[in-house]
């Protein structure tokens, strides 16, 4: 018999038959919202599953599902897989990393320059009817380029945004990272490396690109936004949580920084309401790997992931390791 796969939220059209092909499958092409008890009940009825950051995997899911053997995200993150739980009943958990780099860092120069530029907020404005005489400071921004660039989190993503501030928009690129990259890397890249403060002290804009974990939690908070220039924009690309969103909404209204842009938020999809209120922030739905040919090859990674791990015994993007 072919094995049991759920395909937790919709996906192409071309890669759910491929999949059909090798598994018996339960879609949700209808994109249907599932209560908790409805998402356990369901994938209680399978052995593999292609899942979401939406998707919870935890040990009270797992309990429940003593069947699963494999959640394949379709996403670089995997924050809604609880690891050590997972690895412990012999749950494997892969991800999509490398497909999304190249399209995540134009996102992530292009949410950039929409705060820095404040493109939100004057379209709003020309909306509203309110566009009049011409003035000198009529939605002045600040510059991007041959400005200073600070990358908290220098992994692939960051390295990719680090080369097109460099190079295309001639900026001073600075970063921090758990581990210094090597010189000839740093060269390649025209970046230097600093410590944390340093970094926030010394940056126009301030890209977050670093994985979620319990340590990185609200790595950003108030004494954080408190030590940045007062012109200084902030980009999450990064995850929710790792910036303190009730302190940024109130250091965004207090304009104890310039402007923010956020792909991710804590407790996603919901917003922290202060976010929401204030003029000065940039705000997308989680998009930033969002181009056709880029989500369909993290589709199609998930899938494959799926089909060596049960035809072949292996996977080709573990998150965690079952000895």
């Amino acid at each position: 018999m072919k094995p049991q796969i759920l395909i937790a939220r919709p996906i192409f059209e071309d890669v759910l038959q491929a999949l059909r092909a090798d598994f018996e499958v339960t879609d949700n092409q209808r994109d249907q919202a599932w209560s908790r008890a409805e998402w356990i009940a369901a994938l209680s009825q399978v052995d593999g599953a292609l899942t979401t950051g939406l998707d919870p995997i935890d040990a009270e899911v797992l309990q429940a599902c003593p069947r699963l053997r494999i959640c394949a995200n379709m996403m670089v993150g995997y924050n809604n897989f609880d690891l050590p739980a997972m690895t412990a009943r012999r749950v494997q958990g892969t991800n999509t990393p490398d497909v999304l780099t190249e399209t995540t860092a134009d996102f992530g120069m292009a949410l950039l320059l929409a705060t820095a530029r404040r493109l939100t907020e004057s379209e709003h404005f020309l909306r509203r009817g309110e566009w009049g005489q011409w003035r000198y400071d009529l939605f002045a921004g600040a510059e991007v380029h041959g400005s200073t660039l600070g990358i908290l989190g220098m992994g692939r993503i960051g390295q990719a945004i680090a080369r097109r501030a460099a190079l295309g928009f001639r900026m001073s690129v600075i970063y921090h990272n758990r581990s210094r990259l090597e010189a000839s890397v740093e060269a390649e890249l025209h970046a230097r490396y600093v410590d944390k403060a340093t970094l926030l002290r010394e940056c126009d804009h301030l890209m977050l690109v670093l994985p979620y974990s319990p340590a990185s939690h609200h790595a950003i908070g108030a004494a954080e936004l408190q030590t940045m220039k007062p012109t200084a924009t902030l980009i999450n690309l990064a995850r929710g949580g790792i910036v303190d969103d009730a302190a940024l909404a109130l250091a965004l209204q207090n304009r104890t920084i310039a402007a923010a842009g956020l792909d991710v938020f804590e407790g996603e999809p919901k917003v922290h309401p202060g976010l929401l209120s204030v003029p000065n922030v940039v705000l997308t739905p989680h998009i930033a790997s969002a181009s056709i040919p880029t989500r369909k090859a993290m589709a199609q990674l998930a899938a494959d992931n799926l089909r060596a791990f049960f035809q072949e015994g292996r996977v080709l993007t573990p998150v965690n390791t079952l000895e």
